[in-house]
């Protein structure tokens, strides 16, 4: 498995639903099944089959965290020294050249992407696009709508 790469604070939210999955959720779980179990006759026992549902979801959830965390690769966008390159963590303040609207965006992995956040995911088009530019730069970013062209104005690693 190859390497995931995940901000520090991304990685400190999947730990926090690791933690939650199997210090809450998992015994929540045997518990409703135990109940479920009680009930007598388990072919017709629709809380039965829901309380199973739940566990094989929460085991998945919980097998898939653990296979992300350890295969992660933690970057600290503090502890960057790209020498005002964009790179993985980076937060980057945009203009589009269009619109004149000014944007920010932080490059982070798959799993914490929030564009409400203003957090967009390395394998997104606008990620790649502008990985490896500089302050000054002018991007082309395929959207659906067609191109769109931004000026890189800043380059931030908090």
């Amino acid at each position: 498995m190859s390497t995931v790469p995940l901000t520090k604070f991304g990685a400190e939210l999947l730990k926090q639903e690791l933690h939650n999955l199997k210090t809450k959720e998992r015994p929540d779980v045997i518990n409703a099944i135990a109940e479920a179990r009680a009930q007598g006759d388990l072919s017709e026992n629709a809380e039965y089959d829901a309380a199973k549902e739940r566990q094989s979801f929460i085991e998945g959830r919980i097998a898939e965290l653990e296979g992300k965390l350890s295969a992660a690769q933690i970057i600290d966008p503090a502890t960057l020294d790209a020498e005002g390159r964009v790179v993985f963590g980076a937060t980057v303040r945009l203009e589009d050249l269009e619109t004149e609207q000014k944007v920010s965006y932080q490059i982070v992995g798959d799993d914490e992407a929030d564009i409400k956040l203003s957090k967009v995911s390395i394998s997104s088009p606008i990620a790649r696009a502008l990985i490896g530019k500089y302050a000054g730069d002018v991007v082309g970013v395929q959207a659906p709508a067609g191109v769109r062209e931004y000026e890189v104005l800043d380059v931030l690693y908090i």
